[in-house]
């Protein structure tokens, strides 16, 4: 375990650094017009040549850093729950499955987290992690299909998932790639209708107006226009490119630990609930191609199934996008059976 918890730091800490890369690459491309600012933030520092440059630079990544990554993890979460129309339910509405999260979490030592439903009728579900807190996500499926202690087992998975922080690391790990896939779009969920479009001519006309102080060519003439135009998409195709190099590494991060994680997650929920039978149980009647329910075409989302318990996700057919990539390849559900088999000889010894 101690292995596998030294992998998810270096894998956090490798997902920090790509994302000081993007930060910084964001800034470089952006440099004809950040001029002014850094300019203006210059002359207030108290010293000049190099130490100026450098304090910029802190100046810049610190805060961006901390932003980014906090932006990531809120606009994940609540963008993978959206796709898969989950809601935060009261235990007023299912006092059920609040007391069996409140028990469990109560036995692992762990600060409860939200619980959420998905409207959906495929059996699955998964947890996502922020800075502040997690929430674990089961589907009406899910509920109709296990109860007693198979869904007590697939509980203590996910919250497995959120005490060994590889919820929080995995979100943040499939930010990149379904930006990539073209599965989150930010800005059109940020500024919905036309208002997308008159903060990008905003955005352009203030762009236009920064590169008087790069462009050798009187401002307004068709000369300056041309160039600015020709920076301009430098600078998009270059971010383009440089978001892909960027997913790249994540993708390969999130594999290497994603296998691990899931067997972690097995063994440790395995333990907490004493039986290894329950879960052996939850996955083999939900990997059954027989019971699971028609497929929900709202939900068929890489980033999700790469989160899920089982790897269908709340779809039942696999994507059909050859351009789709995710940060979780998860183990064989026969692999996952016959390790959790082993920890239950293991408990039967012990005992």
């Amino acid at each position: 375990m101690r292995t596998l918890t030294r992998r998810m730091l270096w894998t956090l800490l490798l997902l920090l650094a790509i994302d000081v890369a993007v930060i910084a690459t964001a800034a470089v491309l952006l440099t004809p017009w950040l001029a002014p600012v850094q300019d203006a933030v210059a002359a207030r520092l108290p010293f000049g040549g190099a130490s100026a440059r450098i304090a910029w630079w802190l100046a810049v990544l610190v805060p961006a850093l901390v932003a980014f990554v906090w932006a990531q993890l809120r606009y994940t979460s609540a963008q993978t729950m959206a796709e898969v129309d989950a809601r935060i339910v009261g235990p007023e509405e299912y006092p059920d499955l609040h007391e069996r999260v409140q028990r469990l979490a109560q036995l692992a030592d762990l600060t409860p987290p939200q619980v959420a439903v998905a409207e959906a009728a495929v059996p699955n579900s998964f947890a996502v992690g922020t800075l502040g807190g997690a929430t674990v996500v089961v589907s009406e499926g899910l509920l109709s299909t296990l109860d007693g202690d198979e869904l007590d087992a697939v509980l203590a998975h996910e919250l497995m998932h959120i005490a060994n922080r590889d919820a929080t690391v995995m979100t943040l790990a499939s930010f990149l790639p379904s930006l990539t896939n073209g599965e989150y779009d930010p800005l059109d969920d940020l500024f919905p209708g036309g208002s997308r479009y008159v903060l990008g001519l905003l955005a352009l006309g203030l762009a236009y107006v920064f590169s008087a102080r790069v462009l050798d060519a009187p401002f307004g003439s068709l000369s300056f226009t041309l160039g600015f135009l020709f920076l301009f998409a430098v600078t998009v195709l270059f971010g383009g490119v440089a978001l892909g190099v960027f997913t790249a590494p994540v993708v390969v991060l999130g594999r290497s630990l994603s296998r691990a994680r899931e067997f972690a997650a097995d063994r440790s929920a395995a333990q907490l609930t004493g039986n290894p039978a329950a879960l052996v149980t939850a996955l083999e009647t939900l990997d059954s191609d027989g019971d699971r329910p028609g497929t929900d075409k709202r939900t068929a989302s890489a980033g999700v199934r790469g989160l899920c318990f089982l790897p269908y996700g709340f779809d039942t057919e696999a994507s059909t996008d050859s351009l789709s990539v995710e940060t979780r390849s998860h183990p064989p559900t026969a692999e996952r059976i016959e390790r959790l088999q082993s920890v239950a000889r293991s408990l039967e010894t012990a005992s």
